[in-house]
């Protein structure tokens, strides 16, 4: 779908987390949704939509879990999880408009039938409500955006933007380390306090697979046959697949090495770049990046 300044967003209602979401609104140009004084969730929405080339992506799970499109902005929240506690700091920093790259009830899709019955889902349901704060999920648009918003916020996190070429982002060629001095340095900028990793910790590493968040070995193995990485650097996998197909490469003599960050912390520069685009075009609201933190705990 080609790129245009004149655009008619359109979906159908959408139910989220019990929300119905509608994001419908003609959109002549960027002008016409930059209002002087106040911002509504709906034109901000628009506005990074605007900026993704191709526009709307179609069956997005980037849906409103809370509010509508017409609620006038205070603040706004960018984050990885819209946690209770990240709700809690946007009730202390009187924002009502939180921006997660991950769903807010548990499920990818977003759908909320199978969780609607749950207290802790009550329980987050009604203190938005209280406090009526919306949540826009904003994870394909992001992916899509140019340079893809999550990888570019992690790889300036890890000081490595001049080895990082946006049209080719799923490699990273960087100057040659041991596996133990990569594994420091993602800790150190990316303040990880451990990580899992597979490898001799001597090996030199100099290519590197470079994918934070998740993807199915489907996705990530073919990648590995083509581009024969010294090191698969990601947040997440299932266990049974990528790691397994790893081990198998390393016991039939193969030099690579893979390295867990764990979901939250390989994605969460990704929602810093998006409050940095955020106080760039959406001027006179108070923006803050509120890290969701890793939940897991190692001993």
């Amino acid at each position: 779908m080609e790129y245009t300044g004149r655009r008619k967003f359109l979906i159908d209602a959408t139910k989220a987390a019990g929300s119905a979401v509608i994001l419908a609104s003609p959109i002549s140009n960027l002008a016409a949704i930059q209002p002087t004084d106040t911002w509504t969730v709906g034109q901000i929405m628009d506005l990074f939509i605007n900026d993704v080339p191709g526009g709307l992506i179609p069956n997005t799970v980037d849906v409103l879990h809370a509010g509508d499109r017409d609620m006038q902005v205070t603040g706004i929240i960018t984050t990885m999880f819209a946690t209770v506690e990240v709700i809690r700091k946007a009730i202390d920093l009187n924002a009502n408009f939180i921006i997660p790259h991950e769903p807010t009830y548990y499920n990818h899709a977003g759908k909320a039938d199978w969780v609607e019955g749950l207290d802790i889902y009550k329980f987050k349901s009604e203190l938005l409500k209280k406090h009526n704060i919306a949540i826009w999920r904003n994870h394909d648009h992001i992916h899509r955006h140019f340079p893809d918003g999550v990888r570019s916020g992690v790889i300036s996190k890890l000081g490595w933007d001049k080895y990082f070429d946006p049209k080719n982002n799923q490699v990273v060629v960087i100057p040659e380390i041991p596996l133990e001095k990569l594994i420091e340095h993602i800790k150190q900028k990316l303040g990880i306090t451990m990580l899992r990793y597979m490898g001799d910790l001597a090996q030199p590493c100099r290519k590197i697979l470079f994918n934070p968040g998740f993807n199915t070995g489907s996705i990530v193995i073919p990648v590995i046959e083509r581009e024969k990485p010294d090191v698969v650097l990601g947040g997440e996998f299932h266990e049974w697949e990528t790691p397994e197909y790893v081990r198998d490469l390393q016991l039939s003599g193969h030099p690579i090495s893979m390295v867990i960050m764990g979901h939250a912390d390989s994605e969460e520069p990704g929602s810093e770049y998006m409050a940095q685009w955020l106080k760039e075009n959406v001027k006179g609201v108070n923006v803050t990046h509120v890290p969701a933190k890793n939940p897991l705990s190692f001993m």
